[in-house]
């Protein structure tokens, strides 16, 4: 996985914290959740507030 996947990261988080409501997290806690998903592999200096706008809305739809 990459910053770019995001439905792939959505839904790795879904199953890593299924009693996390997506709509209330902080960008911090979603970046360092995702940097330590499993087999996620992109740079740490790559990500923005853009990107985990995106990763933060496709878990939102993950869920629903």
């Amino acid at each position: 996985m990459n910053w770019t996947d995001a439905y792939q990261i959505a839904y790795a988080l879904s199953q890593a914290h299924p009693d996390v409501d997506p709509r209330y997290i902080r960008f911090t806690d979603l970046y360092a959740w995702i940097l330590a998903l499993e087999g996620f592999k992109g740079r740490p200096q790559e990500c923005n507030e853009k990107v985990l706008e995106a990763i933060q809305m496709a878990w939102i739809e993950e869920v629903q």
